[in-house]
């Protein structure tokens, strides 16, 4: 079961990154939840690393840490984003 909720949690981030970032050139769907967000992958910046940052935040209720290093882990994919979020729960 706890598979199930971490991919309906991996889903609603992909939604939540389209929505919160306005990407109107890619659809949820098409977002691999093991591809990096930054650089490379989704080539997100830092500043959509803050927007979605904040989105996080107030629809989860968790507080992300001020530590760029733990940040870079936190984002680095939907998967780690999903897996921090269950953890900070």
């Amino acid at each position: 079961m706890a598979n199930d909720n971490i991919e309906t949690l991996e889903n609603e981030l992909k939604q939540l990154i389209v929505d919160t970032l306005r990407l109107e050139d890619v659809e949820p769907g098409e977002i691999d939840v093991s591809e990096p967000l930054f650089f490379d992958g989704l080539g997100l910046d830092s500043l959509d690393a803050l927007e979605l940052g904040v989105a996080i935040s107030k629809k989860y209720g968790i507080k992300l840490t001020n530590d760029p290093d733990e940040n870079r882990k936190v984002f680095a994919s939907v998967n780690a984003m999903a897996q921090y979020i269950v953890e900070q729960r």
